[in-house]
């Protein structure tokens, strides 16, 4: 599962952030939530939770504390997302 997040700081500071599989799975560690379950609904403690980490794997400095990050926010926005098993259109049969 990908998701592309715009981010906005408290300061004005713009920028966007994308997930990868580690930063899913250190999210289910923390929370004990399964990457399937977001598909129902996001927490926004999750989504800035993704955010940080997608952060620390981009080389984007963040605070040592979580919370110290959240601090900073102004808001997330969900750019774009992609589904966690993409799969191909079922074939039809034109009769």
């Amino acid at each position: 599962m990908k998701i592309k997040m715009q981010i906005v700081e408290s300061s004005g500071e713009t920028y966007q952030v994308e997930t990868n599989l580690f930063t899913v799975v250190a999210l289910e560690r923390k929370f004990k939530v399964k990457a399937s379950d977001l598909a129902q609904g996001i927490a926004m403690e999750h989504l800035a939770f993704l955010a940080y980490e997608s952060c620390k794997q981009q080389s984007i400095p963040v605070p040592l504390a979580f919370d110290d990050y959240i601090k900073k926010l102004d808001h997330i926005e969900i750019v774009d997302e992609e589904p966690a098993n993409p799969s191909e259109k079922a074939p039809t049969h034109d009769d």
